[in-house]
């Protein structure tokens, strides 16, 4: 027994220093110190030794067990600081090397342009009101002169939800929720989201427009004229053309359409301007009176002019993009200019 005892501890010294890993080590500890290992499997042979025998042979399978559980744990730490060494050698980072840029978001193009539109009126004295963007038949047509059988209620241009609510067509319901709470003087501009049935290169059915109105006594078209002028040149440059086209809206009269000089070719004239030298920008006129009627304003003594400006229609002057789409596909490569 005693040379049974000597091989297996033999044995068990040669296969704890060929373990490759720490798995490996307990498996090889389980087979010779196991419950059913083979050092348990020697000792149950002591029965057949004699009295004067068992406590020497005992007293020798004790010692080879403490021996093999100290190679044990030391084979074990040895193979553990490995794992950790070879660890940090193929995780290891040089520290002289540049760190990475960390690539920060930007505003969008329009959210650029929208910040800038509501800056130059604000210093115009202009506040901003905001709106819902499901409206009611009420606020988006009949309020604002366009009745029953007005084109513009086709099912082409409008996203109808109910009979009597739409995503609305454009940013002037603002208005007259607007006069409906507060009474004359009024001075607000209203940027928004608006929605139309229509999606080309220069359309989207979904686009956001800014809504200006202003509602005093004596107000008059050269006001309106002024006003549009003054902001037109802050944004584009002093040396901006501007001229004014007459027109025709259901919720103003007079109306007209602003033209800037072309900003791509200085007004010489070029595929973008049509050869004309000049690019629509907006639309405007003095508050109709039957819209006055609608918001309970006294159209004797008070007198108004609103206007529409299409935001990425001013993003794509101001900055030369030639494809509407680019504002909503995401791309970072496009989105990354603006930085």
């Amino acid at each position: 027994m005693k040379d049974k005892l000597a091989m297996m501890a033999q044995a068990a010294r040669k296969a704890i220093e060929s373990a490759a890993d720490e798995a490996g080590l307990q498996e090889i500890r389980v087979q010779f110190l196991g419950k059913k290992g083979e050092l348990t499997a020697i000792m149950k042979g002591m029965g057949q030794l004699s009295p004067e025998e068992r406590p020497v042979v005992g007293a020798l399978a004790n010692t080879v067990k403490d021996e093999l559980e100290a190679s044990f744990s030391s084979r074990f730490e040895q193979l553990r600081e490995a794992a950790i060494q070879a660890k940090l050698s193929s995780e290891k980072i040089d520290v002289t090397l540049p760190g990475r840029q960390i690539r920060l978001g930007s505003k969008h193009p329009v959210t650029l342009v929208t910040e800038q539109i509501v800056e130059i009126f604000a210093s115009l004295g202009f506040g901003v009101v905001e709106g819902p963007e499901i409206e009611e038949d009420f606020y988006n047509f009949e309020a604002l002169n366009i009745p029953k059988d007005h084109p513009a209620r086709d099912m082409q241009d409008t996203f109808y939800i109910t009979n009597d609510e739409v995503l609305r067509t454009h940013t002037s319901p603002v208005q007259i929720r607007t006069m409906l709470k507060q009474p004359p003087p009024v001075r607000v501009i209203a940027p928004g989201t608006v929605y139309r049935r229509d999606s080309d290169i220069t359309h989207s059915p979904m686009f956001h427009q800014i809504e200006g109105f202003l509602v005093d006594r004596n107000i008059t078209f050269g006001d309106l004229k002024g006003v549009l002028t003054a902001f037109l040149e802050k944004f584009f440059g002093r040396e901006t053309g501007v001229r004014f086209r007459p027109s025709f809206f259901p919720f103003t009269e007079p109306s007209a359409e602003v033209d800037i000089k072309c900003v791509m070719c200085g007004g010489e004239g070029c595929r973008v301007c049509g050869r004309t030298g000049w690019i629509e920008i907006l639309g405007c006129g003095m508050i109709d009176p039957e819209v006055f009627k609608a918001v309970n304003y006294d159209s004797e003594a008070y007198s108004g002019f609103a206007f529409g400006v299409g935001l990425e229609r001013m993003a794509m002057l101001k900055y030369g993009v030639n494809d509407l789409r680019l504002f909503f596909e995401n791309d970072l490569r496009f989105l990354s200019q603006f930085a």
